[in-house]
């Protein structure tokens, strides 16, 4: 399996004949040129990880990729023209690897913002990008997207959800907000699991896992 980050929570998956892109949002770049494409998810409707106008041209030059989303994103990209299949939790499906969906709502910001759907996505039985949100699948998860900076996040949730979780790689994702984001990934790499490998991807870089 490769990944590929660009840019804050958008990440490419290329598992085998699969090649999956997540949250192409506005904070991201070096996506919209991408072809070959058989999946785009998206875990929630929030702009910074969805963004509907970079979207469009992406899905012309991928005729016939699948375009998979939370209830929210649906609904605004149907307003928009595009049409786009609705994710449950419990959901499985084939992309050229198996995808399985796990959680459903967006984490909190505060009280008075409402909560958005967030689908989180495990690829291949071994990434797992969770969105906006700390779920916890239920199977054991090799490499996770660790959320790193948002409105939403303490560095101490963030530790106790990597540790929660416990995967083999942990890859920081999520930090556009921050200015200076080698302070979080310091403090996940002394603070991890003894199991988990903490992992930073430039944006534009591909590994294999």
């Amino acid at each position: 399996m490769k990944l590929t980050k660009y840019e804050h929570a958008c990440v490419l998956v290329e598992d085998g004949s699969a090649r999956v892109l997540i949250d192409p949002g506005a904070y991201s770049h070096g996506f919209e040129q991408l072809t070959g494409l058989t999946a785009i998810l998206i875990t929630h409707q929030h702009r910074d990880h969805l963004d509907v106008d970079r979207l469009r041209p992406l899905l012309e030059r991928n005729e016939g990729v699948q375009l998979r989303t939370d209830a929210g994103s649906a609904a605004i990209l149907a307003e928009a023209g595009i049409a786009a299949k609705e994710v449950r939790p419990g959901d499985e499906f084939d992309v050229g690897t198996k995808v399985s969906v796990h959680g459903s709502q967006h984490a909190v910001i505060h009280p008075d913002v409402p909560i958005v759907p967030n689908a989180g996505y495990l690829i291949g039985d071994r990434f797992f990008h969770p969105g906006d949100a700390f779920t916890i699948p239920d199977v054991d998860i090799d490499v996770l997207g660790l959320p790193t900076g948002a409105p939403w996040l303490k560095a101490s949730e963030a530790v106790e959800y990597l540790r929660a979780v416990t995967p083999n790689i942990a890859i920081p994702i999520h930090e556009a907000v921050l200015a200076f984001p080698k302070m979080h990934f310091d403090l996940f790499e002394r603070l991890a699991p003894e199991e988990t490998r903490l992992t930073v991807v430039e944006p534009g870089t591909t590994i294999e896992v």
